[in-house]
Formats: C-alpha cells, sequence, structure tokens
C-alpha cells in the first residue's frame, strides 16, 4: 500500500493565529497517527500582501507549538517554471485564454461576489469566442474553461460527500495572472496547489471547510492536466469570532506570535485547540504529543469553533505559583 503524504502550507501574508494553529495542529495529528509523510510547503503567491520575515518567523512557530514534517519546507514562488508548464498544456489544449476585464466590469455584466469569499462568478457568456493555443505570459490573466454542466463529486473525510458544479458557484476561473508588467506573472493559488501537490505526492489535504468550493476548482484542473487521481480531502469547521465570521484582526489580536511574546507557552495554545476539536471537556495545559495521543477526528465538532473573550483570558491567565 502506497504511504499516505500530506502537506502544511501556510501561507505568509500575515503571522499565523489560533485559527491556523488548530488547522495545523489536525493536520500534523492525522498524519502522525495514520503514518502520512508531511511536507512543508509556505504558499508565499500573493506577492503584494506577503511580509518580510514572516516565512521564517512561521516556520518557528510551526517548530514552537511542537509540530514537525518530514521534507521542506518549500517555497512555492520558486517553482514557477512548473507552473507555467501546467499552462502551457492547458493552452496547447484550448482549455484557458486570456482575460483583461476588471472585477468592476465583471460585476456589471454578470453577478455580485459570491457570498464571503469576495470572488465573483464569471459566466460562460463572457468567454472570448476563441482561445489561443500558446501561452503568452504578458496578458494581465488567464482564465480556465468550467464546462457548463460539469459536477464535481467527492468524499470529504470529515464533511462527507460532496457534489459541487464550479459553472454555478464560480464560472471560469483565473489559473494565472501577472499585475505588475514589469515582472514575470506568476500561477494563481488554484494551479499553483494542483501542480505542487502532484509534484509532491500529496495523497491528503486537510484544511478549513471555506476551501470546499476550491476543490472541485482543483479538482478540475487535476483532471485537465492528468495529474490524477485527486487526494482525498477533509474540510474542517473554521475558527470564528463571537460575531460568527471568521477569525480576523476585527476580533483582536489572535496571533501566535504576540501570545509567545506575552508569555502564553504553546501547551496553552494546543490545551485550547484541543478543547476546540472535543478532546477535552475545558482547556488545560497539553503538549504536543499529548495532542497525538489524544486526537481523534470523529470527536471534533461538525458546527463551526468560537473563539471567544473567555478564551483569550484562560491562554493570558498565569498558573498559580
Amino acid at each position: 500500500m502506497t504511504r499516505g503524504v500530506t502537506r502544511l502550507a501556510p501561507s505568509p501574508t500575515g503571522a499565523l493565529h489560533l485559527g491556523n494553529a488548530r488547522t495545523f495542529l489536525a493536520t500534523w495529528a492525522l498524519a502522525r497517527s495514520n503514518g502520512w509523510r508531511i511536507v512543508l510547503r509556505v504558499e508565499d503567491l500573493d506577492t503584494p500582501r506577503v511580509k518580510p520575515g514572516v516565512i521564517d518567523l512561521t516556520i518557528d512557530l510551526l517548530s514552537w507549538l511542537g509540530i514537525d514534517w518530514d521534507e521542506g519546507p518549500y517555497i512555492q514562488s520558486a517553482d514557477r517554471d512548473e507552473h507555467a508548464r501546467a499552462m502551457r498544456r492547458l493552452a496547447a489544449a484550448g482549455l484557458v485564454y486570456p482575460c483583461a476585464m476588471s472585477r468592476t466590469e465583471i460585476e456589471a455584466a454578470a453577478s455580485a461576489p459570491q457570498e464571503g469569499s469576495g470572488e465573483v462568478r464569471f459566466p460562460a457568456s463572457l468567454r472570448p469566442p476563441s482561445r489561443p493555443r500558446e501561452f503568452d505570459d504578458a496578458c494581465p490573466s488567464w482564465r480556465f474553461v468550467v464546462e457548463e454542466e460539469a459536477v464535481v463529486r467527492f468524499d470529504d473525510l470529515f464533511a462527507g460527500p460532496q457534489a459541487i458544479r464550479p459553472a454555478s458557484s464560480i464560472g471560469d476561473f483565473i489559473v494565472w495572472t501577472r499585475r505588475d508588467p514589469a515582472k514575470p506573472g506568476q500561477a494563481a493559488y488554484q494551479l499553483a496547489v494542483v501542480v505542487d501537490d502532484a509534484r509532491h505526492g500529496v495523497t491528503h489535504v486537510v484544511r478549513g471547510d471555506d476551501l470546499l468550493d476550491s476543490a472541485a476548482r482543483q479538482a478540475t484542473l487535476i483532471h485537465a492536466l492528468g495529474m490524477g487521481p485527486q487526494p482525498t480531502y477533509c474540510h474542517l469547521p473554521l475558527v470564528r469570532g463571537e460575531d460568527g465570521k471568521r477569525l480576523a484582526k476585527r476580533h483582536g489580536d489572535t496571533r501566535l506570535d504576540m501570545y509567545r511574546a506575552a508569555g502564553v507557552t504553546p501547551q496553552r495554545v494546543i490545551g485550547l485547540v484541543a478543547s476546540w476539536c472535543g478532546m477535552l471537556p475545558s482547556p488545560r495545559p497539553m503538549d504536543a504529543r499529548e495532542f497525538l495521543a489524544t486526537f481523534d477526528l470523529n470527536r471534533i465538532p461538525r458546527e463551526p469553533i468560537t473563539f471567544t473573550a473567555a478564551d483569550d483570558r484562560w491562554l493570558r491567565a498565569r498558573p498559580p505559583a
């Protein structure tokens, strides 16, 4: 039987926060308990938002939590040639086309952004009548042709059976962008993930359920590029603030490096995550080894996790002398 492979794929657009800690600890524990190999890949393609020093800080914080890996770290932006090779294959097959339409133009011609994603559906009616068979990096962006009736089906390890029709949720999506005419373009998230997962032999993907729809897009690209089979997916409920929205700056500073600087130990962070994952009735300090020994995917609640003011107070509380 082929050994499973998963990946830790932090994005250095900001420091790791408590929601990231939950996802990475769960990924690590699921991998170690099943004997999967772990690849660390830093997904830094959102270039304008990548902050100096955050890559090193991200790797340091993963180690601080007690998370380890077997391969990497790989830096995604270093693999542009592989991404461009995939684009040439898609272009040769007539599956992509250049698009210079702005977000405002698409909204005016198509529909409002998808709820909660900030994305705009790009319908087939806006697709050009012909498509070039050669990839040209000079274009502002390239979109992938989504078949109108295609339905992507898969069984998610946590979320269960899924049937997603990308044409109705997002339509033709961007696979390559060139934001700065003076610099080379780069693969968009959906394409880069597919190419890199295939190259690293990833068989299992664990992440937040806000990316369920992305799984359908990625499965479509995997098929188009002949990079199958698609990974087994495991999408976990997001960590949200008390207002029900995904954890963000509006909920206060939840960065791991901030808590560490304030004297919070990794054991308290892990203990809080363990309680969120249904492993403890209430938080108590726990190290990574105990988290691994106690972890059970079936214990994780089905509903979103809520980070509360009481959680913050517990993290900052000083143990009795």
